[in-house]
């Protein structure tokens, strides 16, 4: 859950997803589940010329299981939240 929580608090804000199948894609975070799936909004892939047909997408759902990283600017992370959160989960662990 601690990787839930984390991208809850990262929606309205511009993410990088790279999927398994080397595709790209930036975009603002509309959403995320439990599953870690993304919701992405006004989507755009970073090699377009090798994408095409990705262009005419505005809006993507992104099955979380086919994600292999997301990346986020570095002002975007709240690391005192961070941190706080991981010593919960390790308190619930004991």
């Amino acid at each position: 859950m601690l990787f839930y929580s984390f991208f809850k608090t990262l929606v309205g804000k511009e993410v990088i997803v790279e999927l398994k199948n080397d595709l790209e894609v930036k975009g603002v975070l509309h959403s995320v589940d439990q599953y870690l799936n993304v919701k992405l909004d006004n989507m755009e892939p970073l090699q377009p010329e090798q994408y095409p047909q990705m262009l005419a997408l505005k809006n993507c759902f992104i099955r979380g299981s086919v994600v292999r990283y997301i990346s986020i600017s570095k002002e975007d992370v709240a690391v005192d939240f961070l941190q706080d959160a991981a010593r919960r989960e390790a308190k619930k662990a004991k």
